[in-house]
């Protein structure tokens, strides 16, 4: 859903989406991070008034995601049910001036293009930055084996991890004459 400026300069509006799981790409590094239900949003966005193209867009959005546990590498489900509150220039604002210096408060406005923004582009951004740094299919979760990779959480696999301090392994090499 595309929200432009000219409909923003005319009225407030007032959004309740649902996209299907497939239909938003999340790409992440790598994980693999995916949709597992459908992302379903409500809220407005509006032109705020004595800016130069400045929209504010709020609301509530709630999907689970899936990727691999980062210890495990099992699959796991990370539901989010969250508000956000966002701010978007205009990104010929920004490339005007050679230098801009932004207080703390201007760290959390966006920039956007082409006279509008796509709620899923707002969407996509917003659950990136809310999935958890360390994604992690339960708290208990003791991941793999260093030893053989096994799956800890379903085989106990006896290995044992022998701590080696490798900080003095150079002095093994050295031999002292008349010794």
């Amino acid at each position: 859903m595309f929200i432009s400026v000219q409909e923003l300069e005319l009225k407030k509006v007032y959004f309740e989406v649902a996209f299907p799981p497939g239909e938003i790409e999340f790409h992440d590094d790598g994980d693999r991070l995916s949709q597992a239900t459908p992302l379903q949003s409500e809220g407005s966005a509006e032109l705020l008034p004595h800016t130069l193209g400045e929209i504010r867009v709020r609301g509530r959005l709630a999907v689970t995601m899936r990727c691999d546990c980062n210890r495990c590498l099992e699959p796991a489900e990370f539901p989010i049910d969250s508000s956000f509150d966002l701010f978007y220039r205009p990104a010929e604002v920004a490339e005007d001036d050679e230098e801009i210096e932004i207080d703390e408060g201007e760290a959390e406005i966006a920039f956007y293009e082409g006279g509008g923004i796509d709620l899923k582009d707002v969407f996509r951004e917003h659950v990136l930055l809310t999935m958890p740094m360390q994604r992690v299919c339960r708290a208990e979760c003791q991941g793999m084996c260093p030893i053989c990779g096994q799956n800890r959480n379903l085989i106990n696999c006896g290995c044992e991890a022998k701590f080696v301090d490798d900080r003095w392994s150079a002095l093994k090499k050295v031999h002292v004459k008349g010794t």
